[in-house]
């Protein structure tokens, strides 16, 4: 399969048309994760005005997560099958009307069904931007550059959201749902004249329809059932046969694509400690953070009476913290590679969850909580980027939408079952009373359990220290010196070396760290 996008030169120098490619995929990133911090703060508005109960507003952000979740394998797949251009700016488009439908509703189900469809766009932007990414630049310090900055751009997302969420809730919490639409806008207009054209992929052997089914099943029934089980109990008979009916259908997934020609996944893929690692890893880091997340926001705002651009200044040094590293974590990840980034940043994670345990209903910021957001914002800074770069590394790239699918499911399901688990933990522990003493004593077990899941992720990720580094790999890219390279498009049907007027390549050995 060709994918005429813009090459890299040899020596690092970006054109201007591969700088606009890259933003526009960092601006779809950015607004996923603005999108998901933002609603957050603006529900008890949302409630308010519309009149909903809590179980209600629940899935307003359930919804993104089950459409975003649920669908993420087939968007992978979808990309790489017929062509990541086209299925990244067709979702982009219906992720900017689906905003402005947000925050034009005026009753609950409506916005909840506009928070499905925006879930359900984004499960497709996510893997095809990251696959036109990880095709685009050779593996190797170029992508690992390119990598590093779209991360931050996720992180910086996540942080911006909280704020911007606290000042345009203070006005209407509509801002906060009309907010990316003109942004998706601008991104899909440049998009369109930025992105080059990617063909389909032509050889592939049909369309796996049953593995695309059962396994859009799989994931929609496995989020829906993490989601509603704090509510309906864990135990109850509905619970229990939503588990075992999801067992039976990911089970039937797996005897699918073992015999599809075509599979939505390739099983031989986790066959990769380094694949596997990063997916459990992903799992652990976002479900853990989420859970923090989770339980820090309820604990400034409920106990300490934090407003909610208060709470949000006080996640900031976190995010910040990611932005600043943005330019210096592609050179990080060459020196020292992603083993041992990610067991540095799960083990800061670890001291950083730890450290907030000592909170209590009248802590100093600069002593107490302070050092807690320092070490997770560098934890991030460190885990996120090299997550990305261990599992794309070594893949084909007719097969990086399929890898960028799982990588995202993998953060959704683990962020969905971890949040579950920890708010399951706390109204278990919630029967001491009602004083804010009681209510911040049902909060620590949360916190320890958050704590143990990063604990577990520095355990699989540290595992990946005692394999043996494989030999340096060599990619062939192109020499500077020829203008043809630095404006014409990469191939990656073609025969090695060959430019598209059928020049030759100069074969310039650049060593790949894992």
């Amino acid at each position: 399969m060709t994918s005429p996008l813009p090459s890299p030169a040899s020596q690092g120098r970006w054109t201007p048309r591969l700088w606009g490619t890259l933003l526009v995929l960092c601006a779809a990133m950015f607004l996923d994760a603005l999108d998901v911090s933002m609603v957050g703060v603006a529900l008890p508005s949302i409630g308010s005005e519309l009149d909903l109960s809590t179980s209600t507003l629940q899935w307003i952000v359930s919804g993104y997560i089950l459409g975003y979740g649920g669908l993420l394998l087939l968007g992978g797949r979808t990309a790489d099958l017929l062509g990541r251009r086209q299925v990244f700016l067709v979702a982009l488009g219906v992720f900017a009307l689906a905003s402005l439908l947000g925050g034009l509703v005026d009753s609950g189900p409506l916005l909840i069904a506009s928070r499905f469809i925006k879930g359900l766009s984004a499960a497709f932007t996510a893997p095809a931007g990251l696959s036109i990414i990880t095709t685009t630049f050779p593996e190797g310090p170029l992508r690992n550059r390119a990598l590093s900055i779209y991360t931050t751009c996720a992180a910086t997302g996540f942080s911006m959201g909280l704020v911007l969420s606290g000042l345009l809730t203070e006005a209407s919490w509509r801002l906060t749902m009309l907010l990316p639409a003109p942004i998706a806008v601008a991104a899909l207009v440049a998009g369109l004249r930025l992105i080059p054209r990617s063909e389909r992929d032509r050889s592939h052997r049909g369309y796996d329809v049953p593995g695309a089914i059962i396994g859009t099943a799989s994931m929609l029934l496995l989020v829906l059932t993490v989601v509603e089980a704090p509510e309906v109990g864990w135990t109850t008979a509905r619970t229990l046969l939503s588990f075992l009916a999801v067992a039976v259908l990911l089970t039937v997934f797996v005897v699918v694509e073992r015999r599809s020609p075509s599979p939505l996944i390739r099983l031989g893929v986790l066959r990769s400690g380094s694949q596997i690692r990063a997916q459990l890893g992903a799992m652990t880091f976002f479900g853990s953070y989420v859970g923090f997340q989770f339980l820090v926001t309820l604990y400034m705002q409920s106990l300490l009476g934090w407003s909610a651009l208060h709470t949000a200044l006080a996640f900031l040094p976190a995010g910040a913290l990611v932005a600043l590293s943005a330019t210096r974590m592609g050179a990080i990840v060459d020196r020292f590679g992603t083993p041992r980034l990610l067991v540095t940043g799960f083990a800061l994670m670890v001291v950083g969850y730890a450290l907030f345990l000592r909170v209590d209903l009248d802590p100093v910021y600069a002593a107490v909580i302070l050092p807690s957001m320092l070490l997770i914002g560098a934890a991030c800074a460190l885990v996120f980027p090299s997550l990305n770069i261990q599992a794309t590394n070594g893949v084909d790239d007719h097969e990086q939408g399929m890898v960028s699918g799982l990588l995202n499911t993998s953060v959704q399901v683990g962020g969905a079952v971890f949040l579950a688990i920890v708010t399951a933990v706390v109204a278990a522990n919630s029967s001491g009373g009602s004083s804010p003493q009681a209510v911040l004593d049902s909060y620590r077990p949360g916190l320890v359990v958050v704590t143990a899941v990063a604990l577990v992720g520095l355990v699989v990720t540290a595992t990946g220290l005692r394999t043996r580094r494989p030999p340096r790999s060599t990619v062939l890219v192109a020499s500077s010196e020829d203008p043809a390279v630095e404006n014409g498009p990469a191939s990656n049907g073609r025969s090695e070396g060959e430019l598209p007027d059928g020049g030759r390549l100069e074969k310039e050995r650049v060593a790949v760290r894992d």
